[in-house]
């Protein structure tokens, strides 16, 4: 239960190539998965926009007219908060293939 806590809270992974990593492209691998989950927190934020701008004009009884810009607005929101979790995870596969998270235990075995 430790372990899983320590993995639930860690914010950062430390990351090994089949090459020798140097400080700076550990550093690169840290900067592109901070700038990932902000695009994902931008996706999120734009989609609750969206919905919300939708539900608004949902909700205006004097506009009848604009019940289908309501509607266009909540079904855009779904299919840009679905992009932005589907971009997520392919950079996010894409980065687990080129770097594979470095297990400290290995190492160990390696230098005896």
């Amino acid at each position: 239960m430790n372990n899983g806590l320590k993995q639930l809270i860690q914010f950062t992974n430390d990351y090994q190539n089949k090459e020798e990593i140097i400080l700076r492209d550990h550093l690169a691998m840290e900067r592109t998965k901070l700038a990932n989950e902000r695009t994902l927190l931008s996706y999120i934020r734009t989609s609750l926009y969206l919905l919300l701008g939708g539900i608004a004009l949902l909700g205006l009884t004097d506009f009848r007219d604009l019940r289908i810009i309501g509607y266009i607005s909540l079904i855009l929101s779904c299919i840009l908060l679905f992009v932005g979790i589907l971009r997520y995870f392919q950079l996010n596969k894409h980065l687990k293939r080129y770097y594979k998270p470095f297990d400290p235990a290995i190492k160990s075995t390696k230098e005896s």
